[in-house]
């Protein structure tokens, strides 16, 4: 797709994303599978502060989240040692016998990119980075790596102009995760992708089995969170189901019930990785937030 037919589809979309009519609930309900599978996952970032200062080992959050329940663990790159660089082929396979053996699956996992780098060489780094990052999720047997729009202001330059190279740039990798068969999730994780309307317009230029999105129920800020995660639900190849929600700016609990209750009749299957934040003991807080979970699934 050329610069100025990827403008054209992509300025459509967004038009008709603020204006498109999504079933309710119930109206959907006859479009869910007769057999629905949602399975539980943990996302590492859960554990952030004790796997990037060492206290904790891949291997041990492994063992925790085998002992406690889950069916699978979304293992983000930067807790691999020497992230961006790829790891050892002996590393990835390590983790990969280690989940097998613990009878979890690798859900997902992702890098830290940026496509609103103004800088086209910077930008050609970011795209291989994700591309370096395909090959290990394809060993590690892992069907999405999680990617992210981008955080540079831009002051100055045009959010269409912006969104041409990103447009591009994402279509490339898109393309490069087809060949190793791994699909490329975007994640909405309020940077230049806030809402459903800045989200819908990208699933409806890149029209790709091999793209989606990771639904970050934590990261609709604007309007409506349970509207938007209504809204964008038809696009969401994996999740990022938070402990916490933003409604009218101030953050609560996820009402956890009502998101699962969104999930159950769209046509979503697979796994609906959890995360939590902030202060407090991660394995008593993962615990809680898993057992409410499956409460509802």
């Amino acid at each position: 797709m050329n610069a100025q037919s990827r403008r054209r589809t992509f300025l459509k979309a967004l038009a008709g994303a603020s204006i498109a009519s999504i079933p309710s609930t119930g109206e959907a309900s006859h479009l869910a599978p007769k057999s629905k599978r949602l399975k539980t996952s943990l996302n590492a970032y859960s554990f952030n502060a004790p796997l990037m200062n060492k206290t904790m080992s891949l291997d041990e959050l492994i063992d925790f989240c085998a002992g406690i329940g889950f069916d699978g663990l979304d293992i983000t790159g930067y807790y691999f040692d020497g992230y961006p660089t790829v790891p050892s082929n002996e590393t990835i396979y390590h983790v990969k016998r280690q989940a097998f053996r613990k009878g979890l699956e690798i859900s997902g996992t992702g890098v830290r990119n940026d496509f609103t780098i103004a800088d086209k060489d910077k930008r050609k780094k970011e795209v291989q980075l994700v591309k370096n990052w395909v090959e290990v999720a394809a060993k590690l047997g892992a069907p999405v790596l999680r990617i992210f729009a981008g955080t540079q202001k831009n002051e100055g330059i045009p959010r269409e102009q912006i969104t041409d190279w990103m447009l591009k740039d994402i279509e490339a990798c898109v393309e490069y995760g087809k060949q190793n068969g791994v699909i490329i999730g975007l994640q909405n994780h309020f940077d230049f992708v806030q809402t459903a309307d800045q989200v819908i317009p990208f699933f409806e230029t890149i029209k790709s089995e091999w793209f989606g999105l990771i639904l970050d129920t934590g990261s609709y800020r604007i309007g409506d969170p349970y509207k938007e995660i209504e809204r964008t639900i038809k696009y969401a190849v994996n999740w990022q189901l938070k402990e916490k929600i933003f409604v009218e700016g101030k953050e609560i609990d996820t009402d956890l019930e009502r998101v699962i209750n969104l999930i159950k009749p769209s046509d979503y299957q697979g796994y609906v990785p959890i995360e939590t934040l902030g202060a407090g003991d991660p394995k008593v807080k993962v615990e809680a937030l898993l057992a409410k979970v499956k409460k509802y699934l």
